[in-house]
């Protein structure tokens, strides 16, 4: 099918939203829009970060799910406790496949679930003796951590254990930082806050010990940058620190993916902070520039295109040396990059998709998909603001869909309407449009492949888009909009 003009694509919102009451209608409204690249800023076209229409399937995560999934529980030499019943930690545990190197429950604990295990007496009475308890029954078992987080869920804010006190009193016992984590899960309007208070909770319990985990001197480099926001899903952030070493600067820390305590405390001594996920991690950038003086920089390590654009932009804050390693890193990768171009873009050209992803990746992956000839003509965030829509306006085509907080419904006719040839989005939605008979990959943890990030990972994401689209399954599967009316079907079978 061919792209949708701005008016039929208003048209499409408007019929869309004729469904719902007329106050869900105004209130739906304002989050989906015709993209339009002359608007300066995309508040005046969409509204973003607010809450979910009741009554609606929202797509979005919580509080607990942004601090705990996201931010703190890739850090892997950490335990990280979820305090309330055990449902949330088992759901929250080794979903987003943080690969890490370590030996599990040895010196690191990622896909290992810590749990208070709430029941109906601690709602009553209270967790704080169960929870300093639990604190000490892992000192024990598992001498080797360099540190604990709490990790509030629900109940615990509506009853008021005391964590903090709690925290306090286990760190000065074991000399090891206990972090209190405030992320109850009713907290905001999605994931997004939680990601914050995470941030917030680094500032003020680990920035402040100002490096007492450091057991040898550190010896600065005019070459020292952090990698923040990578959360190594599948390997993404060994990828892209192989690049940033190759072109001469010293990745000294590298968090949450991965990382460790002590990545986190000498991040305050870098050179420049180099952030992925926006998202997740500009608190606690913003708050080290104002503090520390510490410049920092979004970059995007999808796609050659923007690996190229980004590896310049990161090298024009360093030394012609480093310039220099910028350019002979680009120039090492072209005969690959060209290689997996040549394969790929004839069976993938002018091939459309639709995106609806977390954090960064309804607008970094765009580049990906246009080096493969691909066009994206669709997409919108769980849980973006609009600072974030304000860095995708100008990567979208003119005229194509902008949804935020998408309903599963709108997402559904949507996809009936633009017929894409690909939609990229999470586990939520995936055997819903496989079932419809549309393509699908799982963009939140790369359905089980990856890495994406870095030149090498282009290359498995060509491959994999490739695999998606021209795989043969979908012959046997007939889209609802292909579908012959009932009647038209047994006047031609009799």
């Amino acid at each position: 099918m061919s792209a949708l003009t701005r008016e039929e694509t208003e048209a499409l919102i408007k019929e869309v939203l004729e469904v719902y009451p007329e106050k869900a209608q105004k209130d739906r409204a304002k989050h989906l829009a015709v993209n339009d690249h002359s608007e300066e800023q995309s508040k005046k076209c969409i509204t973003s970060n607010r809450k979910s229409l009741p009554g609606v399937m929202t797509i979005r995560g919580c509080a607990y799910a942004g601090s705990k999934g996201v931010v703190w529980g890739p850090i892997k030499d950490m335990i990280h406790i979820s305090h309330g019943p055990v449902g949330c930690g088992q759901y929250s545990r080794a979903g987003r496949r943080n690969y890490y190197v370590g030996t599990t429950g040895i010196n690191t604990f990622g896909t290992m679930n810590f749990t208070s295990d709430f029941q109906e007496k601690d709602i009553v009475f209270g967790g704080d003796k169960k929870l300093a308890k639990l604190i000490g029954e892992i000192e024990g078992l598992f001498p080797l951590h360099k540190g604990i987080s709490v990790q509030s869920e629900c109940p615990i804010g509506l009853i008021g254990d005391d964590i903090e006190a709690v925290s306090k009193k286990a760190a000065a016992e074991l000399d090891k930082p206990v972090v209190p984590v405030r992320c109850e899960g009713f907290r905001g309007v999605s994931q997004s806050l939680g990601h914050h208070i995470a941030n917030d909770a680094i500032r003020d319990w680990v920035f402040s010990r100002d490096g007492k985990d450091i057991k040898t001197e550190f010896v600065p480099s005019p070459y020292d940058v952090s990698i923040i926001g990578d959360y190594n899903i599948g390997g993404d952030a060994w990828s892209s620190r192989i690049l940033l070493e190759e072109m001469g600067l010293r990745v000294v820390a590298q968090w949450s993916g991965d990382g460790t305590l002590a990545e986190i405390e000498l991040t305050p001594k870098v050179k420049l902070n180099l952030i992925h996920c926006y998202r997740s991690m500009n608190y606690i950038a913003r708050h080290m520039e104002e503090k520390y003086s510490i410049p920092w920089i979004e970059y995007n390590f999808f796609g050659p295109t923007k690996i190229a654009e980004s590896l310049r932009a990161i090298a024009a804050h360093f030394d012609d040396k480093i310039k220099a390693g910028a350019e002979a890193v680009i120039a090492k990768y072209q005969p690959m990059v060209d290689a997996v171009i040549a394969k790929y873009k004839q069976r993938l050209e002018g091939k459309r998709v639709m995106l609806y992803v977390g954090g960064l990746r309804p607008r970094h992956v765009i580049g990906s998909y246009e080096d493969l000839g691909m066009e994206v003509v669709g997409t919108g965030y769980e849980f973006g603001h609009n600072d974030d829509y304000d860095r995708t306006v100008k990567e979208m085509g003119n005229a194509t869909l902008l949804y935020d907080d998408v309903t599963g419904f709108e997402f559904e006719e949507f996809v009936k309407r633009v017929k894409p040839d690909l939609i990229g989005s999470g586990i939520k939605e995936k055997y819903i449009f496989q079932k419809m008979g549309v393509p699908f990959r799982q963009m939140h943890s790369w359905d089980y492949s990856g890495p994406y990030h870095g030149f090498d990972g282009f290359a498995i994401f060509a491959r994999d888009m490739d695999m998606t689209i021209n795989n043969p399954c979908w012959k046997i599967l007939t889209p609802p909009w292909q579908k012959k009316p009932e009647a038209e079907a047994i006047a031609q079978a009799a």
